[in-house]
């Protein structure tokens, strides 16, 4: 959950997206207009730099996270396949669930929420699976996990990956780390609103993808020399792109590697950690486990006989500050503070910190 301040993401000086924002006020663009395809190339290749990969097939596929979940799935899973999924939230959870429906033998390898994926024990749950899933920064618990080990470990499994609150937020190494399938989101750390998935597939990947996905719009073979103008030269019609939401992904990935990867992954980590000092200040108990807690995505313990969603809605009505609940079985018991993009900075956390102050009455 972002946590978001209105007056910041509303229209005027105070808007801290201007690259992101540009591109949905400019004049629209055909999706077959030449200077449209142009700026999608240099997207594509600005994503590779963001998910550090030199993979051809990298690109905003037109839909959110969730879609793209599904296309990673359907596009590397038939009837019968065996996909050893790691659940420590929420969206494992949804992995699960995904992987059924499209026939998989789904080998759940369950953990205790708000705790990290165990790389062993996940890689020793089968001898030979084709997918092996996990979510590296897990949104319901602000939990980030080790997909460098899991990686050491896959094998011959294809390695897919969830990495809708990491990318642009904190170090996230797609080929190093031997992520053969990853997906996320534009509407956290990148900074845009949502409706994008960055994603990309290595060739192996690629190679012993489903031959017939059971899904026409979510086929990455029907895209064709579309993905980057690097996979066979030759332009793919497979669908009308959202252009206005491009160019908005390609403003905010300019501003992320003008001020630099390395930097932006600072940024959020100094933001996050003085966000979590602060809040155990004020007496309040962290949610995610001690050495795994992402900076850009704080989980928090409601205190004993606090109404959760009674201090969510002062926050929004007093001061313009958006934290979200929990999920799941934390539903009412733990908040969800996000400092993503340009809000991973010391003034929105000095905001965050004096508004629960004041609320909370500490």
């Amino acid at each position: 959950m972002t946590m978001t301040t209105r007056h910041l993401l509303g229209p005027g000086p105070t808007n801290p997206y201007p690259e992101a924002t540009a591109g949905l006020a400019a004049p629209l663009l055909g999706h077959l207009d030449p200077e449209f395809i142009r700026l999608m190339d240099e997207a594509c290749a600005m994503l590779r730099d963001v998910w550090q990969t030199g993979n051809p097939r990298t690109l905003p596929l037109s839909a959110t996270g969730s879609a793209w979940m599904e296309a990673a799935f359907v596009n590397t899973v038939d009837e019968g396949d065996v996909v050893v999924v790691a659940v420590n939230g929420l969206f494992g959870e949804r992995m699960c669930e995904v992987a059924r429906r499209y026939g998989a033998e789904v080998v759940r390898v369950d953990h205790e929420w708000g705790q990290p994926v165990d790389p062993e024990r996940v890689a020793a749950a089968h001898p030979a699976p084709k997918v092996i899933a996990a979510v590296h920064a897990e949104t319901s618990t602000g939990v980030r996990s080790d997909i460098a080990a899991l990686g050491e470990l896959k094998g011959d499994a294809l390695l897919l990956v969830d990495a809708v609150t990491s990318i642009g937020g904190t170090e996230l190494r797609a080929d190093a780390w031997g992520v053969d399938i990853g997906y996320a989101g534009s509407q956290k750390c990148l900074g845009v609103p949502p409706g994008l998935a960055p994603f990309t597939i290595t060739e192996r990947a690629f190679a012993r993808r489903v031959e017939t996905p059971r899904s026409w719009y979510l086929d990455l073979g029907l895209l064709g020399g579309y993905v980057g103008g690097t996979a066979g030269g030759r332009r793919t019609y497979h669908h009308t792109a959202p252009t206005a939401m491009v160019l908005s992904l390609h403003g905010a990935l300019r501003r992320i590697l003008d001020e630099g990867l390395p930097a932006v992954w600072e940024r959020h980590a100094r933001a996050g950690e003085r966000l979590q000092e602060g809040l155990q200040e004020l007496g309040l108990e962290l949610f995610a486990a001690p050495g795994h807690r992402l900076p850009q995505l704080t989980t928090v313990r409601v205190p004993e006989g606090v109404d959760s969603a009674a201090v969510r809605a002062e926050l929004l009505e007093r001061y313009d500050i958006e934290i979200g609940a929990g999920v799941g079985p934390h539903a009412d018991t733990v908040w969800r503070i996000g400092l993503m993009g340009p809000n991973a900075g010391d003034d929105t956390v000095a905001m965050v910190l004096g508004a629960l102050k004041d609320v909370l009455g500490r």
